[in-house]
């Protein structure tokens, strides 16, 4: 079983965009949005700018308006470049060049659940510490065989977000973590869902023609199989608080 930067968060859309696969090719990029960064490949799409990024044509000053919260550009573009930096790295494997529209329309949904979810933490007096922060860094730098938070960082860093914004979006997840919780209560899996789990990862390897190649003994994956449990079971729970909260929310998209 293999495994990439990996977020608890099981609201993926919320951290994908932030935390990037170290697998993903490529260099750093700015984020104050007036660039997509000076390494970036030269396999751009064709609507991409100069400086080998997404195109920031048209982006205004405010992309949405949650509940009468505003969400600024600011705030957009580095999640989009994210986003589309990672896209570009897949399209060097696939072929097909990164959709700017939909990566658009992704970071901009993602947003407005942020601040959806953020206005519910703060209705129910959740916050989160810059102590839960450390922590949470730490505890993905372990996850992914790095020895210290400012090595995840750097990680990151190198995929464009700058450290900043990487503690905002781990500040984002952990908050979800324990807004979910408020609502549901710890999560718990059982031994026999995390087995259904791993038998259906072994069989999964086994149809795409790589039953030979050695698999991990259940014992040696069990924590990593526990994280995909919960962060599965708390993006089921997160999805359902949001699709109540937009039902009675005031959103405006400008983009």
């Amino acid at each position: 079983m293999t495994s990439t930067i990996r977020t608890r968060t099981a609201l993926a859309s919320l951290a994908a965009a932030a935390l990037l696969a170290l697998s993903a090719c490529g260099g750093g990029s700015g984020s104050d949005g007036s660039d997509a960064g000076d390494d970036a490949s030269s396999s751009a799409s064709p609507s991409a700018d100069a400086s080998g990024g997404p195109s920031l044509d048209g982006i205004p000053d405010v992309v949405a308006e949650v509940n009468g919260e505003e969400v600024t550009r600011d705030e957009f573009v580095p999640i989009y470049q994210a986003g589309f930096k990672a896209a570009e790295s897949q399209a060097q494997m696939t072929g097909e060049e990164p959709d700017e529209d939909a990566l658009r329309k992704q970071a901009l949904d993602d947003l407005v659940d942020t601040e959806l979810l953020s206005q519910e933490a703060d209705s129910r007096g959740i916050e989160v510490s810059d102590e839960d922060v450390d922590a949470e860094l730490t505890e993905l730098a372990e996850q992914n065989g790095m020895k210290t938070s400012d090595e995840l960082l750097e990680a990151v860093a190198a995929q464009g977000l700058d450290e900043e914004q990487a503690r905002d979006q781990v500040e984002t997840q952990v908050m979800v973590e324990q807004l979910v919780a408020d609502e549901n209560g710890p999560i718990e899996p059982t031994d026999k869902e995390l087995r259904a789990i791993y038998d259906q990862a072994k069989a999964q390897q086994a149809q795409s023609g790589q039953e030979g190649q050695d698999f991990p003994p259940f014992a040696e994956v069990r924590d990593q199989i526990v994280d995909q449990a919960v962060a599965e079971e708390t993006g089921k729970v997160a999805q359902a608080m949001l699709e109540k909260l937009k039902a009675d929310a005031d959103i405006t998209l400008n983009l």
